[in-house]
């Protein structure tokens, strides 16, 4: 099927960044942040469902495993404290490249993957 492309990925991320503010502004973070996970209505507005992992107590110090593996930041499958705001931003960046290109970017977010991998050595292009 193929990615939105550039354009359609701007628009996405313009509207996820206005999401993620607000939530974060009332110290709430998601934590399960995918595609299936994202309505859009008739004027191509996105709106956020399914807040059944979302927390709003010590977001900057959590543990519990929460997500879907494809979206999931390296240090919640890891069973390592990680930020709320930091693993929301993570899954809106494998959404984005979704959109974008139209495929995963990788089934989880492991070193021998090879576009994690590139994020780890900062070389993406």
């Amino acid at each position: 099927m193929g990615g939105m492309g550039e354009d359609g990925g701007r628009y996405f991320l313009s509207q996820m960044i206005e999401v993620l503010t607000y939530m974060q502004g009332k110290g709430v973070v998601h934590r399960d942040l995918k595609l299936e996970n994202i309505l859009i209505d008739d004027s191509l507005n996105l709106k956020i469902a399914d807040f059944g992992f979302a927390t709003y107590k010590k977001i900057d110090k959590l543990k519990s495993y929460r997500g879907t593996m494809t979206y999931m930041a390296p240090e919640i499958k890891e069973g390592k404290v990680y930020n709320g705001k930091q693993i929301d931003m993570f899954s809106t960046g494998v959404i984005l490249f979704i959109i974008v290109q139209g495929i995963f970017p990788f089934k989880e977010a492991k070193k021998d993957e090879y576009f994690y991998n590139l994020l780890l050595q900062g070389k993406f292009e």
